[in-house]
């Protein structure tokens, strides 16, 4: 029979389905020998252009207790029907044939096992060094993608003000899913905090565009009693559920010491103001105040009066460098309101209603601490228009803000995949933007995107010296 399938199978219109005599071995899992396959009371007959069969042996493949197959054989050469000998060998050979699959398998399960450890080591790694969280999301999307061999994978963060989740990340080959970044999901408790397997991720709650049809896992993170949000994965073997648990706690961690992260060096610059600021009332203004006293003194000392007037006006300048430093001090020690990734944040989530999305916001560098305050505005400005053209006459799906502070300058980029630059776009808009960035020293270009679909921003201005 094995001989002439390959001859026949072409001719076969479809693939058996287990009824009859077949499904006899799988309901009832026991070797089968027959002298004519037709004369038995479960025959269901061949399908058209099956080849004659009579004589008949069929076997089960077991692995451990499990059946995995089963092994038919027909037509025994040379003979009527097969005897005691081919049944016992072919029983031995299922045997041999259960173990190999077995031992394939347990292979198969310690490389995966092997695979989640290297990703979870790498996650752990992350924990020791410095970690922006954009970074961490994005590595622990791509390692679970890689090692799980998932079509998708989404990392969902808590949003507890608004009460919702939003799709940081979504790593997949399609760019479909991809453009779910940034959209805001309403999950049920279930799926969001608890470990669990769900059917159809599809059907499981509304999502914000297209997602595979199937079963995912879905994996909370939380860290210190706090769930920071959801990695999703569709779809996923069996074997990775336990792995992908722990996977998640070690990139829950990653992310709550990012958060940690920048909460520390924002105090770090808080401190730094502080001690700045002690340091110029406490040493820099009683040295000028007595600069000052001591021209002060030198003046009934002076016999011209020309020397006079320039140490009066020296004492003047005094006076005035010391109130402006006082000024500064209170500046320093004033209470410190949102910071500029805040700003950003809530700029680009005002924009979200009238966008259909919440638009992908990256920041590198010393983005709270170098951009002065006099430039924050300009730059929010600019934002928001940026956003009300792709608002207005993109039609875009996605959008993508990203500042960057390095190498003295500030450069703010807004890219969108919407139609390019149409007659409709905001001319005014775009002289505001080109004007502010002129009056800072800086340039401005827009343009289409470097893909081809969509259109590039960028506004870019220096650090002062």
């Amino acid at each position: 029979m094995l001989d002439r399938v390959g001859d026949v199978m072409a001719s076969r219109e479809d693939l058996p389905h287990g009824q009859g005599l077949l499904g006899l071995l799988i309901t009832d899992p026991h070797p089968v020998r027959l002298p004519d396959i037709t004369k038995h009371p479960d025959s269901y007959g061949f399908p058209p252009n099956h080849p004659p069969m009579h004589s008949f042996l069929g076997v089960p493949v077991r692995t451990r207790d499990q059946i995995f197959g089963n092994l038919y054989l027909a037509e025994k050469r040379g003979a009527a029907e097969f005897g005691d000998d081919d049944e016992e060998i072919v029983v031995a050979l299922a045997a041999a044939a259960g173990v190999a699959i077995d031992n394939a398998r347990l292979f198969a399960l310690a490389q995966r096992r092997e695979q989640w450890l290297a990703a979870t080591a790498e996650i752990t790694g992350v924990l020791l060094g410095t970690v922006r969280r954009t970074e961490a999301l994005r590595l622990i999307a791509r390692r679970a993608r890689e090692v799980s061999g998932a079509d998708l994978v989404m990392v969902l963060l808590y949003d507890a003000e608004r009460a919702r989740h939003t799709i940081e990340v979504a790593d997949s080959a399609d760019p479909e899913c991809r453009r779910l970044v940034g959209r805001p999901v309403a999950f049920d408790g279930d799926l969001a905090e608890a470990y669990r397997r769900v059917e159809n991720l599809r059907t499981s709650t509304a999502w914000p565009g297209p997602v595979p049809d199937g079963p995912a896992l879905a994996a909370p993170l939380a860290a210190s009693d706090t769930l920071q949000g959801v990695l999703i994965v569709t779809p996923v073997h069996d074997d990775d559920a336990r792995m992908l648990s722990s996977f998640a706690g070690q990139a829950a961690l990653a992310l709550e010491r990012a958060r940690a992260q920048e909460e520390r060096e924002q105090l770090v610059v808080l401190e730094d103001r502080e001690r700045i600021a002690r340091d110029l009332h406490d040493v820099v203004i009683q040295r000028l105040f007595a600069t000052g006293m001591h021209l002060q003194s030198a003046v009934a000392h002076a016999g011209k009066p020309e020397a006079v007037k320039r140490i009066n006006a020296a004492v003047d300048d005094l006076d005035a460098t010391i109130r402006d430093i006082r000024r500064s001090i209170f500046e320093l020690r004033a209470p410190a309101g949102p910071s500029l990734r805040t700003e950003l944040r809530e700029t680009s989530d005002a924009a979200a209603e009238a966008l259909g999305f919440v638009p992908i916001l990256d920041t590198t560098g010393p983005v709270d601490t170098a951009v002065p305050d006099d430039i924050v505005p300009e730059l929010l400005a600019v934002l928001r228009e940026a956003l009300a053209n792709i608002a207005r006459h993109a039609g875009a799906r996605t959008a993508r803000v990203s500042l960057r502070v390095a190498h003295g300058q500030i450069v703010l980029r807004v890219e969108d995949d919407g139609a390019g630059m149409g007659d409709g776009l905001t001319r005014g808009g775009i002289a505001n933007m080109r004007e502010r960035a002129r009056d800072l020293g800086g340039a401005f270009e827009i343009g289409p995107a470097p893909d081809g679909q969509g259109t590039l921003l960028t506004w870019q201005v220096p650090l002062p010296a």
